[in-house]
Order: structure tokens, then C-alpha cells, then sequence
């Protein structure tokens, strides 16, 4: 992840003009998810904006960082601002902390939790600033804790020792997958329209103009588009991403990401898809071919318990 100060004047202004979701009306050290749209209305990326204070701060995953940077500049015309890369002088790094205990780790390495999600603060820890943010999550607490590079063996080490288990990048998307939590260039592309990605956490129809707000609204007041990304749970072989789903000979729609989550109970195998609107309005389950093998798509109406 990167972070950016969004400075100047008219810096409240200016991004609330730039994304889709609420940005005048943030709460001190609140945050809001958003999209970053074009002037089509066309999904360009992803990012979080939080009001720290005064200051507004914008956290870009790094994938994503050069250009989403290059498109917000490219809208910076007769306004004061002026968009600040964080973590330059004084390197920077980000610890996440993710799962139904993490208030308990937090609460022995002696760091406050947070009771809502898309909450920070700022605390002094061993003599470092310490940014704790808690980001959206389903199946459990999603902390990142932003501090200087030079603190992060000691970050770890009290984590560790307070009960949190290491984990890489398999397990991590795998858990993100099982919630329905979208990722841009994953589930998310560019050609994609807000409302087609369900996730109208990241819109806001009240808050005025902003760039690509014209198709956003139209859609709104037409009442439909003909696809929407779903969370599905598969029985059968893990289908890589665009494996097409069938409901009965039809074409259904297509996998986006998937992954088998080991559970005491036993493995269970979840994934993300963009389903056509008739294959929803049906609700029946839909079928899959990996190589010679096949499988059941089942649609979820609500997140899996994987208790």
C-alpha cells in the first residue's frame, strides 16, 4: 500500500469532484472505499480516502499507485492542491492484521482496537508514530498499521508474541475471496461499471458531481444493469479465472477469482464471478468444466460461516 496527502485549499473540494464516494462529509479519522471513475463512468481503479483532522490522505494499493497517481494529477487545473507521495524522507512501511481475534492480539501488545471499521488513529508506540487504520471486513477485523520502516521487526515481533500467526499471499486472498471482497484487476476491470460490481459501500448519490457521477446516476434511475459480480460456492475442481459458468446450455457468466479455504470442518471452496442478471433472477445452480471435470457453482445470498 501507498499513501498520499492530498494538499491545498481546495483539497476537499477537488477530490470530492475526483471519486464516488463521500469525501466533505468524512468523520475525524473516518475513511470511505472508492471508485476512481472516467468521464464514461468507467471503473480506473480503487482507492481509500481518510480525513486525518484536516488532512486528507488517500491509500492506493501498489499495483495501482503510478497510475491512478498520473490520473488524478492529469485533473489538478486551476485548483490549490497538491498531491504528496507519504513515507519519501522517512521510509515507510504497512503491517496488516486480519481475523476474528484481532482485537485480542491488539488489546495484550497493548495498542487500542477499534469498534468500526473505516476508523483510525495515531498512537506513539516505542517512539514511533504508529497509524492504525481498521479497513472493511465480513469475516473478521481488518487492521494496517502504517509506521516508519526502521519499527517493523519490533511491530512483528509483539504481534507474534500476542498470538498472530504469519500467513503469505495464498492464504490472505484466499480469506478476501471467501468474504466477497472484490479487488481491482482481479474482480474489478476497467471496462466494469460501479453498480455491474455490487458494491455500493464505495458510492454515494447525495454528495454532488464528480467525475463519471452522470452514468453512475442514470443507471440508478433506469434500475438495472445486466451483470453484477457474486460471491458463489463451488463443489467440484478450483476453475481459473474466466471459466465460463452454464445454467443448464446458457451462457451464466464467468469466474473472476476462486480458492479452497482449509477449514477444521474440511476444505470448502468459494469464488467471485460477473453473473448474467437472468442467471440470478433464476437462483439455480450453475455448472462449470475444468479440463474433463465439472462442477456446481451455488450462488451466495449471504457470507459463508466458516466457523
Amino acid at each position: 500500500m501507498r499513501r498520499v496527502a492530498v494538499r491545498g485549499e481546495d483539497r476537499f473540494r477537488w477530490l470530492s469532484g475526483m471519486v464516488s464516494n463521500t469525501v466533505n462529509d468524512l468523520a475525524p479519522n473516518g475513511g470511505a472505499w472508492n471508485l476512481v471513475l472516467n468521464a464514461q463512468g468507467r471503473i480506473q481503479g480503487d482507492l481509500t480516502a481518510w480525513r486525518e483532522g484536516d488532512a486528507l490522505v488517500l491509500e492506493i494499493a501498489g499495483d495501482q499507485y503510478a497510475r491512478l497517481l498520473a490520473h488524478l494529477q492529469h485533473f489538478i487545473i486551476m485548483d490549490d492542491v497538491e498531491l504528496v507521495p507519504l513515507g519519501q524522507e522517512t521510509p515507510e512501511t504497512v503491517v496488516g492484521l486480519t481475523g476474528p481475534k484481532a482485537g485480542e492480539v491488539l488489546e495484550r501488545v497493548g495498542l487500542p482496537t477499534l469498534s468500526e471499521p473505516m476508523t483510525g488513529t495515531t498512537v506513539e508506540w516505542n517512539g514511533w508514530q504508529l497509524r492504525i487504520v481498521r479497513d472493511h471486513g465480513v469475516l473478521g477485523a481488518h487492521y494496517a498499521f502504517f509506521l516508519p520502516a526502521a519499527g517493523l521487526g519490533k511491530l512483528w515481533s509483539c504481534l507474534r508474541t500476542a498470538g498472530a500467526d504469519p500467513v503469505g499471499a495464498t492464504a490472505l486472498e484466499a480469506f478476501r475471496i471467501a468474504e466477497g471482497i472484490p479487488s481491482y484487476s482481479v474482480d474489478i476491470a476497467e471496462r466494469d461499471l460501479p453498480q455491474e460490481t455490487s458494491q455500493t459501500r464505495g458510492l454515494h448519490f447525495n454528495k454532488g458531481c464528480y467525475l463519471g457521477q452522470e452514468i453512475v446516476e442514470r443507471i440508478r434511475s433506469r434500475g438495472s444493469v445486466h451483470r453484477h459480480l457474486r460471491s458463489l460456492e463451488l463443489e467440484g475442481p478450483l476453475p481459473p479465472a474466466g471459466t465460463e459458468l452454464l445454467l443448464g446450455d446458457a451462457q451464466a457468466g464467468q469466474t473472476t477469482s476462486a480458492a479452497t479455504v482449509p477449514l477444521a470442518s474440511g476444505p470448502r471452496t468459494f469464488a467471485m464471478g460477473m453473473i448474467r442478471a437472468e442467471a440470478e433472477t433464476r437462483n439455480e445452480p450453475l455448472t462449470y468444466r475444468v479440463g474433463s471435470a465439472t462442477g456446481t457453482a451455488r450462488l451466495l445470498s449471504a457470507p459463508p460461516k466458516l466457523g
